[in-house]
């Protein structure tokens, strides 16, 4: 995200021409203030604020993220050079605990996935098993594919409709050469790694994550 001075939400969006005080419409016009009603001077203010502290939260979270991977790497580091030991299984996946049990933080990799071209071989497959079928039957499956390919917004796709799809136990030849065309087209393009971190009132009590996420705060 592209730092925002924060000096512009503070300022009010006004400003003094002469004698005379002016605020910048949606248009890019200067419209004095005692033209604009109070309710949009009240309502321009209350915006300003409230995106002024989201701003400076927002940094926040940014320079929280990357200390936090600086410190596991500091961590990981020391842990290397003084005890020739690594953390985390071959994907970078890890978990680290306090020493009491009660806290803890995990990192996961997880792998950013695209299509290729052989997707729509295997959604050309999948019709012609869905044409054979009768209207009646599979519902579901008929459900799970229309998510799947999201056939009312062309060229995007549901990647976790299609993963339900390879789990499908049918037999048909085609489906299985559907289903072998989707993994022909799944391509590792970058990875990105997620930090989360918990806590629990007792080592047998239940993880509770330390929530940063404003949805869900």
């Amino acid at each position: 995200m592209t730092k925002i001075d924060l000096e512009q939400f503070k300022n009010g969006g006004q400003k003094i021409i002469g004698d005379r005080e002016y605020m910048t419409d949606a248009k890019g016009a200067l419209v004095p203030v005692e033209n604009i009603k109070g309710q949009y001077i009240l309502e321009d203010q209350t915006v300003r604020q409230i995106a002024y502290f989201a701003q400076l939260l927002s940094e926040q979270i940014a320079r929280f993220k990357a200390h936090t991977f600086d410190d596991i790497s500091a961590f990981e580091g020391i842990l290397s050079d003084e005890y020739d030991a690594t953390v985390g299984g071959k994907k970078g996946n890890k978990t680290l605990s306090s020493y009491d049990g009660l806290f803890k933080v995990t990192v996961q990799i997880a792998d950013r996935v695209e299509f290729g071209p052989e997707l729509q071989v295997a959604k050309s497959l999948i019709d012609e098993c869905l044409t054979e079928w009768s209207a009646d039957s599979r519902t579901e499956i008929r459900a799970i594919i229309t998510r799947a390919f999201n056939v009312d917004k062309e060229g995007q796709i549901n990647r976790s409709e299609i993963y339900t799809l390879l789990r499908l136990e049918i037999t048909d030849p085609r489906w299985q050469k559907a289903m072998t065309a989707i993994r022909d087209a799944m391509r590792v393009v970058g990875s990105k790694s997620y930090v989360r971190c918990y806590r629990r009132a007792t080592n047998d009590g239940a993880w509770e994550p330390i929530t940063i996420d404003l949805a869900k705060a």
